[in-house]
């Protein structure tokens, strides 16, 4: 990868800083040559059109660096403009920045976004000495929460500031406001010659990248502004840096939120094969569990890894084990309230002088407990040396300065141990763990306020059939609601991941063609139901036959059957039935599994139970059933009906019954095995 010439930008989201050049302003280099003083956005824009206009004109590529994000943490842009692009986000601030000199409104357009959301927030640092309606001047006066605080590479560059703060050191914010304004009219001015990376393919004459300066640049010598040192250094250290070492910060996978170019990009995990849904031949139907120990076999992980606070680590996949930074608890503490002294007592009465002082938590007693004495403690309190035995008060009686009582009393009584919960450097919980809000409270016990944990997994929705329709839209008498998407999205979401909604796709292959390819640039994988068949109208199927991954498993259970499983441009497709109840309980027997191996949970299996049947039942050998159930009275019972077209069955349900591939024949109060919803992680 080779550029002719390298712009580096010092960027300011303030007004005009005058004639002089100044601090805290802009600043711009051109790789060996020294830095440019500019008072003010207007004037640096004109530089850089004029800039551009010459170097493409001389057939030379440019990379052009600013010292501001580019992108939001992921969900914002979504959020404001309908689509995950950033660059519309670019364009949205630009129809609405205005910029002059003297003023400008980046203050309002921030509030503007705030109150588009619940709580407060996100955005916070109100420079104005005027109130401005959701703006908070504190991000401790924040509460909305819809958004990570920073974007994930600014977890690896350590020391980044937070997009969301516009006033105060090291604020950022003002700068996004008013810098991507200004990169969007030079992106429309310079279309078809400039690109803006990662978003797009760094392969035009001019290409926009983040940089962060103080990832490269030393200190400032005396009596040089660090701003102007700091263009100057980073111009000249991409400038002198080898094609092939360029190329390799340039890979980099962030189609939301951006990357600061100098940040090594995370090893991402390696593509799924293009035939690991490939079954081998044989039976024309797969049982159950045979489909199952391919998926097992076959399938891996296949999403990158980010540092959290663990206080937003609710439902995220640990990507390594966690190990307790300190013993819990740190040090021997008091159980009850009561008072504390060496060593158990034997039966009878017993007497000991009292100290002075107490031990209280957060309030240790400075000293030493004299042998045969004893010390007032209170529940959580620090143990002080000399004691290791706390007696309830509700047992003593005080009597001037002696403690009375009557034994006998363990050693060690109403007393926790140091580490007895948890030791220093034990290991708490293994790679793959999903973290729920008891574990929050045992990482934090143990000292841990970050993780590594795997980024969500994104799953795109998509239903399939020109018969569908949205249940707001008018439809004909044959046409169906579209019931599967908000099942199937809401199922995912119950899952951790991050559910993408694809929408409906036409009896058209074309059509069907262009929304995967669409799908296959923000999803993970993608959920389909409907065409999974062999059918004329299969349009799903008959794609991934000719993307040349195409598994068409008839699997042995009802309900179900087909399963359509393929690669779109290395992207996973599942092609579940189109019948609701069949889309579901595919969903939880097949997807659920396979959903969190490549999510990094690893592969999970629902719990049964053994209840007795309040029905009665005969099957045949040969294939895997599955019936909606619920629980009354200790026994349970089936729905009414086992066809498939009778949707309200699953809400009826509290989990299915799940029977043998052999032969069956239950009468009521036999025992069958019942697998809540709870146990598919519903």
């Amino acid at each position: 990868m080779t550029f002719d010439t390298v712009v580096i930008i010092d960027w300011s989201g303030g007004n005009d800083r005058g004639p002089t050049p100044k601090a805290d302003a802009i600043w711009a280099c051109i790789a060996g040559q020294e830095p440019l003083y500019f008072r003010n956005r207007q004037a640096v824009e004109t530089w850089l059109a004029a800039l551009f206009e010459s170097e493409i004109a001389a057939g030379r590529r440019v990379l052009a660096g600013f010292d501001f994000p580019f992108g939001y943490p992921q969900g914002f842009a979504r959020s404001v403009t309908g689509s995950d692009d950033p660059l519309a986000l670019w364009a949205w601030l630009d129809d609405r920045i205005t910029d002059t000199p003297a003023t400008n409104n980046r203050f309002g357009i921030a509030a503007e976004l705030n109150e588009k959301f619940e709580g407060i927030g996100p955005f916070w640092g109100n420079g104005l000495s005027r109130e401005i309606a959701h703006l908070p001047k504190k991000g401790t006066h924040r509460t909305n929460t819809d958004f990570a605080e920073k974007r994930r590479v600014e977890d690896l560059a350590k020391g980044s500031f937070t997009c969301w703060q516009l006033a105060g050191a090291g604020a950022v914010g003002s700068q996004i406001l008013m810098g991507l304004p200004v990169l969007q009219r030079l992106r429309t001015r310079h279309h078809d010659d400039l690109a803006v990376w990662p978003f797009e393919q760094p392969d035009k004459a001019i290409t926009l990248v983040e940089v962060w300066p103080s990832l490269v640049a030393g200190i400032a010598p005396d009596g040089q502004i660090k701003d102007a040192h700091q263009v100057k250094a980073t111009a000249n250290h991409f400038a002198a840096m080898a094609p092939s070492a360029l190329e390799d910060l340039l890979a980099v996978d962030a189609p939301q939120e951006g990357w600061i170019l100098g940040v090594p990009p995370q090893k991402r995990p390696p593509p799924l094969r293009n035939d690991c849904f490939a079954m081998p031949q044989g039976a024309h139907w797969t049982p159950v569990n045979e489909a199952l120990d391919h998926l097992r076999a076959k399938l891996d992980v296949v999403v990158g890894t980010r540092e959290i606070s663990v206080r937003k680590a609710s439902g995220r996949i640990l990507a390594g084990p966690a190990f307790a930074r300190r013993a819990h608890p740190p040090t021997p503490n008091s159980a009850v309230d009561g008072y504390g002294f060496w060593g158990g007592k034997p039966a009878g009465e017993h007497a000991l002088p009292l100290c002075e002082g107490r031990a209280a938590a957060g309030d240790p007693f400075q000293g030493n407990v004299p042998q045969g004495h004893a010390i007032r403690v209170l529940t959580g309190a620090a143990l002080p040396a000399g004691a290791d035995t706390v007696i309830l008060q509700e047992d003593v009686v005080v009597d001037g300065d002696h403690l009375r009582f009557f034994g006998p009393l363990k050693q060690g009584a109403n007393a926790r141990a140091a580490g007895e919960d948890m030791q220093s450097g034990q290991q708490i919980f293994d790679a793959g763990h999903r973290l729920g809000p008891a574990d929050l409270a045992t990482l934090t016990a143990s000292g841990i306020a970050n993780v590594a944990v795997r980024r969500k997994l994104r799953v795109g929705i998509l239903s399939t059939g020109d018969e569908l329709a949205d249940a707001h839209e008018p439809t004909r008498n044959d046409q169906i609601f579209d019931a599967n998407r908000p099942m199937l999205r809401a199922t995912v979401q119950a899952w951790g991941h991050k559910a993408i909604d694809l929408g409906r796709a036409p009896d058209n292959r074309e059509t069907l063609a262009s929304i995967l390819d669409q799908a296959a640039k923000t999803c993970d994988v993608i959920l389909a139901s409907g065409g999974a068949s062999a059918g004329d109208e299969d349009h799903m199927s008959a794609l991934l036959a000719g993307s040349g991954s195409f598994a068409l498993w008839r699997i042995a259970m009802k309900p179900g059957r087909p399963l359509a499983l393929g690669m779109w441009q290395n992207t996973p497709v599942f092609g579940l039935p189109g019948n609701p109840v069949a889309a579901f309980v595919c969903a939880l027997v097949f997807a659920r599994p396979a959903l969190s191996v490549l999510a990094g949970q690893g592969w999970v299996e629902p719990q049964g139970y053994p209840l007795p049947a309040g029905f009665a039942k005969s099957k045949k050998a040969g294939r895997r059933e599955y019936i909606r159930a619920r629980v009354e009275n200790g026994v349970v019972c089936a729905f009414a009906s086992e066809g498939s077209g009778r949707v309200s069955g699953l809400s009826w349900a509290q989990g299915l019954v799940a029977f043998s591939d052999d032969a069956e024949t239950i009468a009521q109060g036999d025992t069958v095995n019942f697998i809540p919803y709870a146990s598919f992680g519903l």
